[in-house]
């Protein structure tokens, strides 16, 4: 993570090595799986607008409540 002008900037380096006999079809898997694995895209996705950090809060606070609900309703069961 770099600081730029007061701003963060955030790089992900994501490396696939070819082994021998690998295709190119295998390293797009391959490299689709990592990226997938590490959470690059959610991580673009969840950066892409700028949420308030009141905004923020609450969602954090809805997100705790219903995984509550859902680990409570798999112990009933």
């Amino acid at each position: 993570m770099r600081l730029f002008g007061g701003l963060k900037e955030v790089f992900f380096m994501v490396v696939v090595k070819k082994m021998p006999g690998d295709s190119d079809d295998v390293l797009i898997r391959k490299f689709s799986r990592k990226v997938m694995s590490e959470g690059i895209l959610s991580e673009a996705k969840r950066r892409e607008f700028y949420l308030k950090p009141s905004l923020a809060r609450k969602q954090k606070k809805r997100d705790t409540e219903e995984a509550k609900k859902r680990w409570l309703s798999g112990i009933s069961k």
